[in-house]
């Protein structure tokens, strides 16, 4: 929503002064409910917002990224929560970077076994049978070593027969290790052979890192103890490495979200420093460079609080409507249906004087009002939107030329919109993406969080108001370009880069709010 603000009236028009103090006034009763509804359950779930929006930076080189993060493993507390959840990633991408060094470590292997029987039985006991060919994981290592050295070792096989198998019946018939009693052999040799845990057997039985999917969580612990105890050089570069291969998306999605504050304030101003703004942010072509511009400018000067409310109204408002509507925030409900009954109406002359007036201020507190402004929009069109005929009634007291489909597909016939779920949300996004490509049409995308729904508009030239649409109910006419629109995408998201005319709240043109933003910043 924030995108489609900011745009000169053609005729410049007088502004009504009290007007612009009266809607000012009213963003200004409407932050403290903001606040409120989002510190709810200790804010955790705005902080997981912020979190999504942060994962979708796209402006850290490999060594930036890198060094944010080692930060963020440097940081108190970081070792039981991050570097666990880090090593858990790479032990599942990277597994075979994670073996070659377990096949280093004899004494790991060695207590990984001592006393537990479970762990004995599923590395050691995959003996082939007959028609099989070869012995599998540690039963490899085991008939191997024992072969070569069978003059210090065959003696401690223990064999579930009345006798047991010489090296020459076994060479010829290698399923007889499946008489083998496999527990007591390895018990055997944790106490009586020490030289089968550092042979080259075992090691290369380890080095895939298949070893890893039997107890994780112990070789976690593991490794966490030879990075912050041991500072191995092993464990520390194969994080390293990781970092600069693993996308940054990835990396945030996993590993901030156990972030109490005051690591995840801190993440974000090393964050802001290391951003290096292009054209295309400062464009903001992407839904992240609100955040990219603010952090590369303010990060030292702006809270965690401040972030976090900045993101709920910018790029997650629909999810701030649903939390404020949740039976737990009643009181914040009925405040904030009592201040939408007393929105005041603006020309676009007045409206262009709102924008101004906030972009003249510093950028944390011009992204701040523009953005509540933009949600309180939303708020109004999830209001007003609750049928076919308020939705053209919207349409008609702001100038909006519109035809109507040929049904109502998302409107029940009661007359209210029908509340799609996530299922009938990626059933339109997957459909469209196929009409898309049927037309062979190729756009650029950037990631985003499974909530956003921008896909949803088709927008043409005015000259193709005939476009067909699957799940539209009108055809709607837009500063010069033509859209299939439904409840749905009123109701969710009014947020694309075309230019689109509301008279009650102003024109949208967002390379021209955009200039006003850069040289804010």
């Amino acid at each position: 929503m924030v995108q489609l603000f900011f745009q000169g009236t053609a005729d410049g028009g007088s502004v009504d002064t009290n007007a612009v103090k009266a809607r000012r006034s009213l963003l200004g009763k409407v932050e403290p409910i903001i606040r409120s509804v989002v510190k709810s359950g200790g804010g955790y779930e705005a902080r997981m917002w912020l979190c999504s929006t942060v994962s979708s930076i796209h402006l850290l080189d490999p060594y930036g990224q890198r060094d944010l993060f080692l930060n963020l493993l440097g940081m108190k507390n970081s070792k039981r929560d991050v570097a666990a959840r880090l090593l858990w990633m790479i032990f599942d991408k990277k597994p075979k970077k994670a073996g070659s060094i377990i096949a280093k470590k004899c004494q790991m292997l060695e207590d990984f076994f001592q006393g537990n029987p479970k762990r004995i039985m599923q590395w050691f006991g995959h003996f082939a049978v007959t028609g099989e060919l070869t012995h599998k994981k540690g039963a490899r290592a085991l008939s191997q070593f024992a072969f070569v050295n069978r003059d210090i070792c065959w003696e401690e096989l223990e064999w579930k027969g009345k006798h047991g198998q010489s090296p020459a019946v076994v060479a010829t018939k290698p399923h007889y290790f499946r008489d083998l009693d496999v527990l007591q052999t390895v018990e055997n040799f944790l106490e009586y052979v020490p030289d089968f845990w550092s042979s080259e057997e075992l090691a290369d039985s380890v080095k895939d890192g298949e070893i890893l999917q039997i107890d994780t969580e112990y070789f976690v612990d593991q490794f966490v103890y030879l990075m912050y105890e041991e500072n191995s050089r092993d464990a520390w570069q194969l994080v390293d490495e990781f970092l600069m291969d693993e996308q940054f998306s990835s990396l945030s999605q996993h590993l901030l979200i156990y972030l109490d504050e005051q690591r995840l304030l801190n993440f974000l101003r090393a964050l802001g420093k290391l951003i290096k703004l292009n054209s295309q942010c400062k464009e903001m072509v992407f839904p992240c460079c609100w955040l990219e511009v603010l952090l590369s400018a303010h990060s030292d000067h702006i809270s965690l609080d401040e972030l976090v409310l900045l993101n709920c109204v910018i790029s997650k408002g629909r999810q701030l409507w649903r939390l404020m509507n949740d039976e737990e925030q009643e009181e914040e409900q009925g405040q904030m249906q009592e201040l939408l009954k007393s929105t005041n109406q603006l020309t676009d002359a007045d409206h262009f004087a709102l924008m101004k007036g906030f972009v003249d201020t510093e950028l944390p507190d011009a992204l701040k009002w523009i953005g509540i402004q933009s949600w309180l929009v939303f708020c109004e069109l999830s209001k007003e939107c609750k049928s076919a005929d308020s939705c053209e009634h919207l349409f008609t007291c702001n100038r909006i030329e519109f035809r109507k489909a040929d049904d109502f597909p998302l409107v029940q016939n009661d007359g209210n919109s029908i509340a799609l779920d996530s299922d009938d949300e990626d059933l339109i996004r997957g459909s469209h993406k196929r009409r898309k490509r049927d037309r062979k049409r190729k756009r650029r995308r950037y990631d985003s969080d499974e909530d956003d729904l921008d896909q949803l508009l088709e927008l043409g030239t005015s000259n193709r108001r005939g476009i067909e649409s699957h799940h539209g109910c009108w055809y709607l006419s837009t500063d010069g370009f033509s859209a299939s629109w439904d409840i749905m995408i009123l109701t969710t998201r009014v947020q694309q880069p075309a230019s689109f005319r509301v008279n009650s709240w102003g024109h949208g043109d967002i390379h021209a709010f955009l200039d006003v933003l850069a040289a804010a910043a």
